[in-house]
């Protein structure tokens, strides 16, 4: 029988820390967009042009690319798509409108920048969170690593393509380009390297401790043991 993610021990615990990073992820990147006067995120830059052309919201054409991202990488590769991968292209649009809807522009030059960069390194915490319990890989990412498998590049040059590319259609159809989404292609990266250990390190103390209060709760009791009261 096939080892399947979802039946991993502490499946719970892992899928939680999934779902509170996509949560985070999703709060990081809309705080970036309250100050999008500075520039977004390569993809959401994409995303915020489709809105402004075509309506609709940026979560849901973050869902949209995602789903059509699936499709082509399922059919590429010839393999029916994790459901952490699925999971993360729908939740990550739910939870950027949620947040667009309910969090306010800061005015102060001051507090857009502080915004700013507490978003990006709030995103890079979300990425470490989701990443951390190996429950499936983002939309983007399987698409990183097909065009990685089929082009025979680095890692990094096809991301950092794919970015390029994405910021440049996003800005021709009217997304926000600016000093921010160059502070994001040039430092998230460094964020996450930090993020990431980090998650995989908590994720694993708690899945240690988890393991230490199971064994003590089943092992047997002593012969002499007794319950008293002194």
């Amino acid at each position: 029988m096939k080892n399947d993610r979802s039946s991993r021990p502490n499946a719970g615990l892992r899928w939680s820390f999934f779902i509170v990073g996509l949560v985070v992820l999703g709060f990081g990147i809309s705080l970036t967009m309250q100050v999008r006067d500075f520039g977004i995120g390569p993809w959401d830059v994409f995303h915020y042009g489709l809105y402004k052309q075509f309506g609709l919201t940026v979560g849901t054409w973050s869902v949209i690319a995602g789903i059509v991202i699936v499709i082509f990488s399922s059919v590429a590769i010839r393999k029916i798509p994790q459901i952490g991968t699925i999971l993360n292209m729908i939740l990550i649009g739910v939870f950027i409108d949620l947040f667009n809807w309910v969090l306010p522009q800061p005015e102060w030059l001051l507090s857009k920048i502080i915004v700013f960069i507490l978003g990006t390194i709030i995103i890079a915490l979300g990425i470490g969170l989701y990443v951390a319990p190996d429950m499936g890989a983002g939309p983007r990412d399987s698409l990183m690593l097909v065009l990685t498998d089929w082009l025979q590049w680095k890692v990094s040059t096809v991301r950092n393509g794919i970015e390029i590319t994405v910021a440049l259609a996003g800005w021709m159809l009217g997304g926000p380009v600016g000093i921010g989404t160059v502070f994001i292609a040039l430092f998230l990266g460094t964020f996450v390297g930090y993020a990431l250990p980090l998650s995989k390190q908590l994720l694993n103390f708690l899945i240690k401790k988890g393991e230490g209060y199971e064994n003590f709760y089943e092992r047997s009791l002593r012969p002499d043991h007794n319950d008293r009261i002194s």
